[in-house]
């Protein structure tokens, strides 16, 4: 097992109280324009089901999955929906969902194959399919508190995304943490797959 999911796992009702009641509307706002109403929506890493919840409410079909065994108990119960055990690196859907919500999830992708699971995500995306991301904003991998960090800046998005020709970058902005007690920034990219 893995240091960040042995931490999830360990941490879960802590990690669920600090996250679960965040307001990320402004977010949403940014992803769902670009969506239709009733959208197909993956939630990637779905932590304790927040995000999951909202576009549920909003009547969206909404699969998650999540790596941490004890935050997909915590995130089924909070969502009411049969979310998977399963990581971002299994990812094998083909053309299934309209839209794919990677909040705060890939950023514990190992640097080396976040290419090959942006690969896995525009294979799952459907044509015009939107995916919306969040890394920390750096440009270096680290530990803390028992977990790794793969950080990114506009600059290593961009060699990232630059071997793709069916990405197309629809908005990239720097935001501060939503929670109270933190002052970190975080880099969200939303990007739209072009029709090959």
């Amino acid at each position: 097992m893995n240091k960040n999911i042995y931490y999830y796992n360990q941490n879960a009702d802590q990690f669920f109280d600090t996250t679960y009641q965040v307001d990320m509307t402004s977010l949403y706002q940014s992803f769902l324009r670009y969506l239709p109403e009733h959208a197909s929506i993956l939630d990637l890493g779905c932590g304790s089901g927040r995000d999951t919840l909202a576009f549920k409410n909003l009547g969206h079909q909404v699969e998650a999955i999540d790596y941490s065994e004890e935050l997909v108990a915590k995130a089924r119960q909070l969502t009411g929906l049969p979310v998977r055990l399963d990581s971002f690196y299994e990812l094998s859907a083909q053309e299934k969902y309209g839209g794919i919500w990677a909040c705060a999830s890939l950023l514990h992708c190992e640097r080396e194959k976040l290419s090959d699971v942006l690969d896995r995500i525009l294979t799952a995306l459907k044509p015009n399919g939107v995916c919306y991301m969040s890394f920390k904003y750096g440009n270096q991998d680290r530990e803390k508190d028992g977990r790794s960090f793969t950080d990114l800046n506009e600059k290593q998005v961009d060699d990232l995304l630059k071997d793709f020709d069916q990405v197309l970058i629809l908005q990239q902005w720097i935001t501060l943490d939503k929670r109270s007690d933190r002052t970190e920034e975080w880099l969200n990219i939303l990007f739209k797959k072009q029709k090959a």
